[in-house]
């Protein structure tokens, strides 16, 4: 069984492990009103989602 001879130091463990950091998605744009939204949600303001009213929107 394989056992480390060394201990792994924090700069090199954290070297291998700097590509694993999550990126912020990109908002898309509403398809109705064109404002920026999370993608795969209903829009906040206007309450469409893939061209059909899901949601009355709070004024």
């Amino acid at each position: 069984m394989a056992v480390p001879k060394r201990r792994i130091s924090q700069a090199r463990r954290d070297k291998r492990r700097s590509h694993l950091a999550l990126k912020p998605s990109d908002p898309s744009l509403c398809s109705h009103c064109k404002q920026p939204k999370v993608a795969h949600r209903v829009c906040p303001n206007c309450g469409y989602y893939a061209g059909v009213e899901v949601i009355e929107p709070e004024d």
